[in-house]
This record gives structure tokens, sequence and C-alpha cells, in this order.
């Protein structure tokens, strides 16, 4: 990305209003730190001043020259001044002469005073209290804050010069993570840019970091393998779909142009076009079957959803498919148990129950056995049929369910290679599980977890 680019860009943006958001925080922080450092030391230097003024005022008027020549005795620094007057003037101290400007009994105040000791007269700012005491006297005490100054100003500069590498740091880190996150996105872009070229095959790089990148990146790729998958299913079923349309539709064909070329009376063609309607019909419902498996995989019939009691179902199976396992020599045993219900689409679970009667029933051999029943477990239902067929060998169970998949057991028997695909569908909208298992032959078995309302529609 060229520097221009960079920015202008919305990561660097953000870092700058980020650094600026910072820098703003450090400026407060350090002024409250700065106000509260020169609060606190002039708080103690007038609460010195107050006590030494009220040690003053405490002593009788004739010791308090004394009072305060021991406390200047003490202040080898100078720092204090203090000055006593009456009407005619000083009477003690070091104070030259009473400040005219400040007030008596106000709070302390910045003034500057005429000081008179051994080393001369010389003029100080102080900061200091003015009292009138009760005997006409007024005193002055004061003390050099230049030390309390001299602090400050140190803080002043200490903040001062910290707030520059503050600062640059702030852009610093800003600009790494913005560069950082900008050289992953153009990553990102760049492979998403070759996955909308049509390279399916590409993925988001992960760096093993367990950061949000990486895991919207393993999302995506998650994504981008179930797309994958799906797009070879749909060019697979196309495929299927294309050689299981290409026979019957070149059967009709064939069968009329034979017709038309040899037919030599109106029986012999109307039975040409009859064979020929016949063929037409298998490719309609193949595709009709493929339409009725759409329809329920994008989940169309939610609003069909009740409580559908499963005996009853398995009751009205048995009674439709009874003369069809009569007519193969075929016995039919129906167990509805008692009371199972779940939620579901009534109309939808009829048909994937009796697609599996029917699969059933058209595998067993003749003389043989098919038992539908509902077994009740600790936490679901299960709708099962077995019979002693030739079964579903443990390689098949996966692709079985696929559309127009059909095994070498169940080549020369009739069907598209539809039914279970349509029992899947079926099974997947309502949220349920399709299992087969060894019998002797197979146990086909749709398990409905209890509670269970309404699976993928959730």
């Amino acid at each position: 990305m060229r520097p221009s680019e960079f920015i202008i860009s919305t990561t660097f943006r953000w870092a700058l209003i980020v650094s600026g958001v910072f820098m703003i925080c450090m400026l407060l922080l350090f002024g409250f730190v700065y106000l509260r450092t020169a609060t606190y030391l002039l708080g103690r230097v007038h609460a010195s001043l107050t006590e030494e003024l009220n040690a003053v005022e405490s002593a009788s008027p004739e010791e308090r020259p004394s009072v305060i020549a021991r406390r200047l005795q003490k202040d080898p620094h100078r720092v204090w001044v203090i000055g006593l007057f009456d009407g005619s003037g000083r009477i003690a101290g070091n104070v030259e002469t009473l400040p005219t400007k400040p007030k008596a009994d106000a709070e302390s105040q910045n003034i500057v005073v005429d000081r008179i000791d051994a080393r001369g007269r010389e003029r100080q700012p102080v900061l200091a209290l003015v009292r009138a005491l009760p005997d006409g006297a007024t005193v002055v005490i004061g003390r050099n804050v230049d030390e309390v100054t001299e602090l400050t100003t140190t803080i002043e500069e200490a903040l001062a010069l910290g707030l520059l590498p503050a600062l640059l740091l702030a852009i610093g880190v800003g600009v790494l993570l913005s560069v950082r996150a900008q050289e992953r996105l153009e990553t990102v872009t760049l492979q998403m840019e070759r996955i909308i070229a049509g390279d399916l095959k590409q993925r988001l790089p992960i760096r093993g970091r367990d950061d949000p990148f990486d895991r919207l990146s393993g999302l995506v790729n998650h994504m981008l393998e179930e797309i994958e998958a799906l797009i070879r299913r749909v060019a697979g079923v196309s495929d299927d779909i294309a050689h299981d349309l290409r026979t019957p539709l070149t059967r009709a064909r064939v069968r009329l142009e034979r017709g038309r070329d040899n037919a030599q009376t109106l029986d012999e063609l109307r039975a040409v076009v009859d064979s020929a309607i016949g063929g037409l019909d298998q490719s309609l419902a193949v595709v009709t079957a493929l339409l009725r498996i759409a329809e329920i995989e994008h989940s169309r019939r939610l609003q069909e959803f009740g409580d559908v009691a499963l005996g009853d179902l398995v009751r009205q199976v048995g009674d439709l498919y009874e003369p069809i396992a009569e007519d193969r020599n075929v016995t039919l045993r129906v167990d509805p148990g008692a009371g199972a219900t779940v939620r579901g689409d009534r109309d939808l679970l009829l048909e994937a129950f009796a697609n599996l009667v029917d699969n059933a029933i058209k595998f067993a051999p003749s003389g043989g056995q098919v038992d539908v029943s509902i077994v009740r477990r600790t936490d679901e239902d299960v709708m099962r049929v077995k019979d002693n067929g030739p079964g579903i060998s443990e390689s098949d169970r996966e692709t079985v369910v696929r559309r127009f998949y059909r095994s070498d057991k169940s080549r020369q028997t009739e069907g598209f290679g539809l039914g279970l695909s349509l029992v899947m569908a079926i099974v997947k909208l309502h949220g349920f599980r399709l299992s087969f298992g060894d019998g002797p032959g197979c146990v086909a078995e749709i398990s409905c977890p209890r509670g269970q309302h309404r699976g993928n529609a959730g």
C-alpha cells in the first residue's frame, strides 16, 4: 500500500483518533497530579503560617517580641518573615514596615515585604497572613515559597517532557497496529478476490493465534468448504440428472422415430406413442422428485408443523402397504406402540416413513417379513422399519442417501435412487436422525428426540 493510501485509510485514522484520546487522558491525568500537588503544598504552607500566627497571638503582649525572636533564630535558611506592629511602627521581627495592600484577617496572600536582618535590607516575595490582635497590634507572618514554586515548576517540566514520548509512543503503537491490520486485510482481500474469481480451493490464512481474525478466517474457511462440497454435489447431481433423463428421453425419441417409419396401422402408432409417453412420464417423475426434495430442503413447510401421533401414522402406513405386501408375498407386521408424539409435518413424516416401508417390501424376498414399529427410548422415540432382505452394507450407509445413488443390489429394482434422498431431506428439516443397522436384513430408524420442535428451522 502506498503511503498516501495508508494515511487516508480507516485504520490509520482510527489510530490517530485513539492516540488523540490517549493524549487527552494523559493531559487530564497530569493536570490532576499537578493541581493536587500544588494544592497540597500550599495547604501545608498555610497550615504552618496559621500555627505560627496562633503561637504569637496566644502569647502576652510583653512575651510576643521574645517569641518572635526565638522563632527567627530557628530559621537559618531565612525562609520566615515575622513582623509585629502597633500604631507607632514596628515592635519586633524582621519585617521593616507593615504592608499596606494586604487586608488583616484575610486568607493567606502573596505579598512583597522589606526584610531586614543581619545581612541587611532585602525585598522578598512571600505567602503571608496578616492579623489584627485584640490589643491593637498587628502581626504579619510570611514564608518564602520559592521551594514550592521550584517543585511545581519541576513537576510541570516533567509532565511536559513526559507528554512528548507518550504521544510518540501512542502514535507509533497505533501506526504499528494499523499497519498489521491493513496487511492482514490486504491478504484476506487478495484471497477473497481469487475465491470470487472462481478458485474455491483458496482459503483465508490462519496464524494460529486464536485472535478475532483467526476465528473469522476459520468460520469463512468452513463456509467455503461447505460451498465447495455443495457445488461438487450440485455438479454431480446435474450429471446424474442428465444421465438419468437422457436414457428415457432417448428411448422415447427412438420409439417415436420407429413408429413414424414402421407403424402400419393406427393401433401400432398408438402403442408407440403410449410407450413414448411412459418414458416421458418417467422423466417427469424424476424432475418432480427433485423439485420435491428441493422444496423440503429449503424448509418451505415449517408452517405445517404440529403434534403428530406416531402410532396413528404407523397404522396408516401399514393399512396403505398391506395389500402391496400381500401381492409380493411379504408379511407386514405393525406395532404402533403407545402414545408417542412428536412435533412436525404429518404429511412429510408419513411420506418419509412410507418410503422406508416401500423399500423394505421391495427388497424383502418372497415369503419374507417386514416389521414396522414405534420404539420408545429414554430421550427419544424411534420409527423403525426392519426387513430380512439383502440389507445395506456398512460402506454404503453414508452414500445411499445421495441423489441417484443405487447400490449393486438395487440395479435390477425399479426406481430412480431418490427415495432415501427424500427421506433424508425430511429428517433434516425436522432435526431428526436417520440411521441404518444390521438385521438380519436391514434396520432403518428415524430417531425423534423428545422436545425437538423444528431442527434445522430453529
